[in-house]
């Protein structure tokens, strides 16, 4: 059960990273988020939920 809870929180990290790439902060900004998902999955997911840059999605 373990390996799965592993896969999900790879999925919703890799989800952010690409979510941070396409947003318009600095690219130092970025580097910061992506290092701080990247360094700590879980407790990162979480700050940059209700903390972080959201991706610009326009229809």
């Amino acid at each position: 059960m373990g390996w799965l809870f592993s896969v999900i929180i790879f999925a919703l990290d890799v989800w952010a990273i690409a979510s941070i790439i396409n947003t318009n902060v600095s690219t130092k900004s970025k580097i910061l988020w992506i290092l701080l998902i990247v360094i700590l999955p879980v407790v990162g997911l979480i700050i940059w939920y209700f903390a972080g840059p959201k991706a610009n999605l326009q229809r």
